[in-house]
């Protein structure tokens, strides 16, 4: 058996294979490490890189050693002072000139092991746990996936894989190849013996002895191609062409509204985009559309999302007919898998809260895949929050959350993208 082993050497000198399996050992060193680092960061910075430091006590690795064994006696040169069994008293004080204060303890410490976990390891530490919920492909690492389609035929190959006729007929056309002359001299060698014999000419004439063994040789050449070869045989030869992934569309939907500060939509920015990282990691295509709305809803690039100042008053409904309106035009047909974050202080007139609940049930909430809805909000629930509170009793992809300050923005994305038990 033969064992391949990849030394190459992966950027400054760090083996790959080495910090795969150092990552392996002490998964939750780091994953702990990864979460101290991610309360110290802002949530725009969240797919960068981190240095963590793990506990050198966490790092050491037992190591095996060789006793001596039996009585060993050991004679030190230069002693003219104790003799053999003589118990040898400490030394008393100690070196350094250094100034300052000591402490009072006498164990010795050493810094903690600090290592940099690149975008790609760290993002992976950050989402391990999460999930999207009603989701098709579960993967959180990115890959393309490949499936195996015929093009055609290969001349090495298993044994299983032979394609009996198309190296049968290749073997024929090898021979009708090889043989062709000889074939057309053995019929014209045939044809004049024929013609001698018929002319009476005797058995033993030297032009029919001749032609007797032209026959006899030709048959033997023409006996002594091989049915099939090797170089005949042919293989059904199958490659991996990429798979088509699933696609996914996000909407982000905020309210713009006057009782939307600019703190509390700044909170609202931050999720989606802690939403956005999420999702790219797990589908290979995504499409955002962005949605902000007061009385009115209206469909607008990035840009003028988180910049654009106009404001006005409050009618949610505004915003989920024109999401209805998006989708059925845009991303039906069950090719796109929808997902919606709605973030609002949960102001709303009364009566259009109550439509707000019935487009949901009714009709949007069977056409995506999941829904959440965060309300940014420091005081009691809203009128919206109180009707959205009945849309999980008929339909269980439908979430949502409270956010307070900044600082629960990621254990509310936590929340409401756990796994789930199976």
């Amino acid at each position: 058996m033969t064992y391949l082993i990849d030394r190459r050497l992966q950027g400054k000198n760090k083996s790959a294979v080495n910090r795969e399996r150092f990552l392996r050992r002490y998964k939750g060193q780091i994953k702990d490490a990864v979460g101290r680092a991610i309360k110290g960061r802002s949530i725009t910075d969240i797919e960068n890189g981190e240095k963590v430091s793990i506990p050198v006590k966490d790092v050491n690795e037992p190591s095996f050693g060789h006793a001596h064994g039996g009585v060993w006696e050991v004679v030190n040169p230069g002693n003219e002072e104790y003799q053999k069994g003589d118990l040898i008293n400490r030394p008393k004080g100690g070196g350094g000139s250094g100034r300052g204060r000591a402490g009072n303890s006498d164990q010795t410490s050493e810094d903690d092991f600090i290592f940099e976990l690149s975008r790609e390891e760290f993002m992976n530490y950050f989402f391990e746990d999460l999930e999207l919920p009603h989701m098709i492909k579960t993967q959180l690492t990115a890959t393309t996936e490949f499936k195996p389609q015929r093009a055609g035929y290969t001349v090495s190959g298993t044994p299983s894989n032979i394609h009996v006729l198309r190296s049968l007929r290749g073997a024929l056309g090898r021979r009708i190849a090889v043989g062709g002359n000889s074939r057309k001299r053995l019929i014209e060698a045939e044809r004049e013996l024929e013609e001698l014999l018929v002319a009476g000419a005797p058995l033993d004439d030297p032009q029919v002895i001749e032609l007797k063994k032209l026959i006899h040789h030709l048959h033997t050449r023409l006996l002594a191609i091989p049915f099939i070869d090797p170089f005949d045989l042919r293989y059904s030869n199958r490659i991996k062409v990429p798979k088509p992934m699933t696609q996914a569309v996000m909407f982000c939907i905020m309210d713009v509204s006057g009782s939307m500060d600019e703190q509390r939509k700044d909170t609202a920015k931050r999720f989606f985009i802690l939403l956005y990282l999420f999702l790219k990691r797990v589908y290979d295509k995504i499409e955002v559309v962005f949605i902000r709305h007061h009385t009115a809803a209206s469909e607008v690039d990035e840009n003028e999302f988180f910049h654009s100042r106009e404001s006005g008053g409050t009618v949610v409904s505004s915003a989920l007919h024109l999401l209805n309106k998006v989708i059925d035009e845009r991303f039906g047909g069950g090719s796109w898998n929808a997902y919606v974050a709605q973030a609002s202080d949960g102001d709303n007139w009364d009566n259009d809260s109550v439509l707000c609940r019935q487009l949901l049930v009714n009709t949007i909430m069977p056409k995506v895949q999941y829904y959440t809805y965060v309300e940014i909000t420091d005081g009691p629930p809203q009128n919206l929050w109180e009707q959205y509170a009945q849309i999980p009793e008929y339909h269980q992809h439908f979430a949502m959350q409270k956010i307070v300050t900044p600082a629960d923005i990621y254990p509310v994305f936590r929340e409401l993208f756990k796994k789930q038990p199976k």
